[in-house]
């Protein structure tokens, strides 16, 4: 019988090392198990809510992570290995919580937002506790862990400040994006490996090492998602989503940049871009102009910088199925994104 699939293998994520596979698939079983528990509540009705997003599935790439840059110390099964993960998970999923109410979402991950089910209220009270019950974890993991974490929670709420303040008079559109992405997506997924190599018992040098790659791989990991949009026809999103929604992207903001009112194609799509584009018809020939454009290639090109830069912080770390592993997700958020 065949194990089940992991979820991170909803990516293309595939192990090159059966016995590393083995290891995190029983390393995730255990996560997944923990988040039910941690997610429990004397009240019915907050178990509800704080598992609602849980239980709709997800990619799970941060707790990967963990446990993948947990193989690059000397104890990589050690308890607290799977803790980092349920924390970085839970963080995640607060996160989740708040985002739906800032975007006004009405699905999350396919199914009613938790602010489309309830109201904003709930939503927002839901991600403050589940991140009590994060915080309540990473307190039993030692002050450095707690410092670590409230450093990483404190970006990914400047970074959404930012975001929804948007872009001050004189800044660079694109400069101020990348920024955000940086501390939304990329510190929670440097916090990841950094956990994971700490408390595996790994040299400070390798942790350093391995916060730095899951700060540039989780930029490339989120600018990818952000080509998926125009792109993608069978990752599960609807092609346009964010274009529709009129959130900027990093295939958008290069074209923005770039474009030539003169040039008549340039000319339309700009026009599309500042319209209404709840219209398929419309959406669709958006996406078309976009998918045709140069800044399309360029975006594409950045991911695989990104990737690239995030595989040779790697080149120093000792060769084996650990580093091996991490090197393939370089290669994933590449072919995600062409």
């Amino acid at each position: 019988m065949s194990p089940s699939p992991l979820p991170a293998e909803s990516l293309g994520f595939a192990f090159a090392d059966e016995a590393l596979e083995s290891r995190v698939r029983a390393g995730l079983e255990r996560v997944e198990q923990a988040l039910r528990d941690s997610a429990q509540s004397e009240a019915p009705f907050v178990t509800e809510a704080a598992q609602h997003v849980m239980v709709a599935g997800g990619k799970r790439f941060r707790p990967l992570l963990v446990l993948l840059a947990a193989e690059l110390g000397p104890e990589p099964g050690a308890p607290e290995v799977v803790d980092a993960a349920v924390v970085v998970e839970l963080t995640h999923l607060a996160t989740l919580y708040h985002d739906d109410v800032m975007d006004e979402a009405a699905l999350r991950r396919g199914a009613d937002s938790a602010n489309a089910r309830w109201d904003n209220s709930v939503a927002i009270l839901t991600g403050d506790w589940l991140f009590a019950r994060a915080s309540d974890l990473v307190a039993s993991l030692g002050p450095e862990a707690v410092r670590i974490q409230s450093r990483t929670f404190g970006r990914l709420v400047e970074g959404q400040i930012r975001e929804t303040l948007g872009v001050t008079e004189g800044d660079d559109p694109l400069a101020h994006y990348l920024s955000v992405v940086a501390d939304k997506t990329g510190s929670l997924i440097a916090t990841s490996a950094l956990f994971g190599a700490r408390f595996a018992g790994a040299s400070a040098e390798v942790q350093e090492t391995v916060r730095a790659f899951g700060e540039e791989i989780g930029q490339a990991f989120q600018l990818a998602d952000d080509i998926l949009d125009v792109m993608s026809e069978e990752s599960g999103k609807t092609p346009g989503t964010d274009l529709r929604e009129g959130v900027p992207t990093l295939p958008v903001l290069i074209f923005r940049a770039q474009a030539d009112p003169s040039q008549e194609a340039d000319a339309r799509l700009l026009e599309l871009l500042d319209s209404d584009l709840s219209d398929d018809a419309r959406l669709a020939e958006a996406l078309g102009l976009l998918r045709a454009h140069p800044s399309l290639q360029q975006a594409e090109d950045d991911v695989r910088r990104r990737a690239n830069d995030a595989r040779k912080l790697l080149q120093d770390l000792p060769q084996g199925p650990g580093r091996s592993a991490l090197e393939s997700l370089c290669d994933l958020v590449v072919t995600r994104s062409v």
